[in-house]
């Protein structure tokens, strides 16, 4: 015998502003790699890819073995 639950409205409330609050985190350190001259990394579908000081994109690791220790 299988139960849905719902869920109420306040958790849905509150996981949408820890949604808000994350995202938020992640532009601002975003921001502040871009500030620095550090590359951005992201993955998708298991995808390293590597937003260069000048916007470009690249799966290349712009650390190359440096990056490995």
């Amino acid at each position: 015998m299988s139960s849905k639950r719902s869920l109420s409205l306040e958790t849905y409330r509150q996981a949408a502003e820890f949604l808000r609050i994350g995202n938020r985190a992640v532009r601002k350190a975003q921001m502040e790699s871009r500030r620095r001259k550090v590359p951005n990394v992201y993955s998708h579908n298991g995808t390293l890819y590597y937003e260069l000081p000048d916007g470009r994109l690249t799966t290349v690791d712009p650390f190359g073995d440096r990056g490995r220790r």
